[in-house]
């Protein structure tokens, strides 16, 4: 069977590093991203390394666009067997500034408070989320029906276990991937395709290195937290969560795991703050 993977936020610092993982196990890589210029330069690199890959600017939030693009898909590289649903993040606009309730401040407009949340940009984090990952399964999973060895990966968060202050969407829709994804495992089980998921812990990505980092590079009270809940007392990085990834879509070595959600954490998971 010839391997072709679709990996959607190809662009970023972890997904870019499934796909190069992807190539050197043999696969040929389909880099799916709103920002073409970036899952691009992933493709290159790849090819670079003499792997065979094809960027694609795609909105995960758009079916026709993903059905164009599953049929340049097929066109340029054939069926996909393994989907990875890596698309998703958060947004400012559903981010608070407060970690809770602070009396006097909640009815400001001119701060993000529970209170004043918009609905548009809670509906934006939920959706680039869980319909971030319905939508592109729902287009390529009709590859894999019927064919033996495929899997779909979807990319959950420690969010799904305990929710962050400050990112209520964010937490609500990482909760819903991880339920989604044993969902998906049941419904597709006879029909010989694994779903499965990875939930990573912390992380510096491109995303995230505002929140976690002050302009000078000290490390933000918020980081201060995170590793103060982390056992392992650091960040991870992305080379770190491969291993678990090349297990778990690996039909032969994981076949008989499916509808589960791995944390790659440093612990954090375990950790009960005493």
């Amino acid at each position: 069977m010839t391997k072709i993977a679709v990996v959607t936020g190809a662009g970023g610092v972890l997904c870019s590093a499934f796909a190069k993982q992807l190539s050197k196990d043999g696969y040929k890589v389909a880099l799916l991203d709103l920002n073409e210029a970036a899952a691009q330069k992933v493709a290159d690199e790849i090819v670079a390394e003499g792997g065979e890959a094809k960027a694609y600017k795609a909105n995960v939030l758009d079916k026709a666009c993903l059905e164009e693009i599953h049929q340049n898909v097929l066109k340029d590289l054939g069926k996909c067997t393994l989907l990875i649903n890596g698309a998703g993040g958060n947004n400012p606009k559903c981010t608070t500034v407060h970690e809770e309730y602070e009396e006097g401040d909640e009815n400001r407009d001119d701060i993000l408070t529970f209170f004043n949340l918009p609905k548009e940009g809670f509906n934006f984090v939920f959706d680039l989320n869980l319909m971030g990952t319905l939508l592109p399964t729902q287009v390529f999973i009709t590859d894999m029906i019927g064919v033996e060895g495929c899997s779909v990966l979807n990319v959950s968060s420690m969010n799904a276990y305990r929710p962050l202050t400050k990112i209520p969407a964010y937490s609500a829709a990482k909760a819903a991937v991880t339920n989604f994804t044993s969902w998906l495992a049941v419904h597709f089980a006879k029909s010989g395709i694994r779903v499965n998921a990875i939930a990573p812990g912390f992380f510096v990505t491109a995303q995230n290195q505002a929140l976690l980092f002050n302009p000078d590079g000290t490390p933000t009270a918020r980081t201060g937290k995170i590793l103060a809940a982390t056992p392992m007392g650091r960040f991870g990085k992305p080379g770190e969560l491969l291993g678990t990834f090349s297990w778990i879509v690996d039909s032969e070595k994981a076949g008989f795991v499916t509808g589960v959600t791995i944390p790659v954490d440093g612990g954090f998971s375990a950790y009960s703050g005493v």
